[in-house]
């Protein structure tokens, strides 16, 4: 669902560029006719699928019933999350970065509210964590759909254009499916490596916990600039400006990664503290702030290789990433993380083939971006 919102994003930046008004509309259009589809589908078909899922993950049994309520209640409301996702990639596409990022921290400020009422006052405990993510994604959603409708400048908006064109849902599934499945790889990728998590116990489940949340502080920037770069070279690709997206590239490079140098440094600095706001046992702290600093130089890796495929994707290939994604993944990631805890028997290793598998995926964006392939896979004929 991501990957079909990154591909949204790109076609509508690059009909933006080119000013194809009728293009742009029943792009807007098929995409949110998808979303919906796309969302009712997942919401109906995979909550049947949770626990066996958590079953042959090893969850233990003590937070299984607990992890079964929280994700069914989530994808009960998946909806949400498309329509934001989708709406958000759009805005992107169109040049309007800011609103989103407002609307995502209205989302924040609601979801930590509802936490409170939910779950303290009244006493839902998983079930009113989940909930409360439901309805801050719906309200962001909305925000979004709302800001759509204030830039019909630039695109119509009538009942024929939510009709799928083959045309449109053909170039949008090209662009949105390999990026999802580039996701569903890194997906299902945590789901094979989470039973040696699981086998570790529960001191190192609930450090994995905090190092995901710090671990998507150093990363939201990072994600960010990647998406930043699909759009303007989206746009600029529309336009027929490759030479903007050479020097562009150069400059996203040198701010991505020194953003993730900052970022790095002060976790690195304060990481106890934070790790310190989600748990009160020392032996979590000390491990969690222990694998952070294996991570710590791949941050600023990953801020390039974000560029890297920001740029590919902006132009159109969707498919380079996608098998460099499933190489890296399939050939490096998961099997360094299994023989790395045969070897050394302790949860480093873990963490050691994460940080192998970002090296290796950011040398191939690398490879890609400089072969340049991807300037002849713009959309615009």
């Amino acid at each position: 669902m991501i990957g079909v919102a990154t591909g949204a994003g790109i076609m509508v930046s690059q009909y933006f560029g080119a000013n194809r008004r009728e293009d742009l509309s029943y792009t807007i259009g098929t995409c949110l006719t998808l979303a919906t589809v796309l969302g009712v589908l997942m919401m109906v078909s995979a909550p049947f699928f949770t626990r066996p899922m958590l079953i042959l993950l090893d969850t233990p049994p003590e937070i299984l019933d607990d992890a079964v309520t929280f994700i069914n209640i989530q994808l009960l409301g998946i909806l949400g999350f498309m329509y934001f996702n989708i709406i958000a990639g759009i805005l992107r596409g169109l040049g309007d970065s800011f609103w989103p990022l407002v609307f995502l921290a209205i989302a924040s400020i609601l979801n930590i509210v509802l936490d409170i009422v939910f779950i303290p006052i009244m006493g839902m405990g998983v079930a009113g964590a989940a909930l409360a993510t439901v309805v801050v994604q719906f309200v962001a959603s909305l925000l979004c759909m709302f800001r759509l409708m204030q830039m019909r400048d630039v695109f119509d908006f009538r009942l024929h254009h939510l009709r799928p064109k083959r045309r449109y849902t053909f170039q949008l599934l090209k662009l949105g499916l390999p990026t999802g499945a580039q996701q569903g790889i890194f997906a299902v990728a945590m789901m094979i490596v989470q039973p040696l998590v699981n086998g570790f116990g529960p001191l190192l489940i609930a450090t994995n916990v905090i190092i995901m949340r710090i671990d998507g502080l150093v990363m939201m920037p990072n994600f960010s600039f990647g998406n930043a770069m699909t759009v303007f070279t989206g746009q600029n690709v529309g336009a027929g400006k490759l030479d903007r997206v050479k020097q562009g590239t150069k400059e996203g490079a040198i701010m991505a990664m020194g953003t993730a140098f900052v970022l790095v440094i002060l976790i690195l600095i304060f990481g106890r503290h934070i790790a310190g706001a989600f748990t009160e046992t020392q032996e979590v702290i000390d491990l969690s702030i222990q694998m952070i600093r294996i991570l710590a130089v791949g941050y600023v890796i990953f801020a390039l290789n974000m560029i890297f495929w920001g740029v590919i994707r902006g132009a159109g290939d969707a498919i380079t990433p996608l098998w460099t994604a499933f190489v890296s993944t399939a050939f490096i990631r998961v099997p360094s993380a299994y023989l790395l805890v045969h070897l050394m028997g302790r949860p480093e290793a873990l963490y050691y083939s994460l940080l192998l598998g970002w090296i290796t995926i950011t040398i191939f964006g690398l490879i890609a971006y400089r072969i340049g392939s991807w300037r002849t896979k713009g959309i615009i004929g």
